[in-house]
């Protein structure tokens, strides 16, 4: 599958599930989860999805998301025009930043090529 349509999906179930654990679901364990990356696999079957979570809440976090992942595949389902709707694999951020702090530096190292 072409590349940026599996970006362009990754970034919208990122937003997608970022409103839908943060602001929809009223499960005390998923307060202060935030969605830090979606990767989905180019044949949108799997989506590995990564989360931000206070440290010692890890296993109470995934437990709550694998429990709601059914919850969460149906709502995709309905807000997102695909054909079909990734499974969904949780797991722990260790670097929530990192993706951040790299991309700011490629943008950084592109001005600054074009300075030169």
């Amino acid at each position: 599958m072409d590349e940026n349509r599996t970006r362009r999906v990754s970034e919208a179930v990122r937003e997608e599930l970022a409103e839908l654990i943060g602001f929809e679901m009223d499960d005390p364990r998923l307060d202060d989860v935030n969605v830090t990356l979606v990767d989905v696999a180019s044949d949108m079957r799997n989506a590995h999805v990564k989360v931000a979570v206070e440290s010692g809440m890890d296993k109470k976090v995934l437990s709550a998301l694998e429990h709601a992942k059914n919850f969460l595949k149906m709502e995709l389902a309905s807000r997102l025009n695909l054909r079909r709707v990734p499974d969904l694999h949780f797991s722990v951020d260790s670097h929530p930043d990192a993706d951040m702090r790299v991309e700011f530096l490629l943008r950084r190292a592109k001005r600054n090529v074009g300075r030169d």
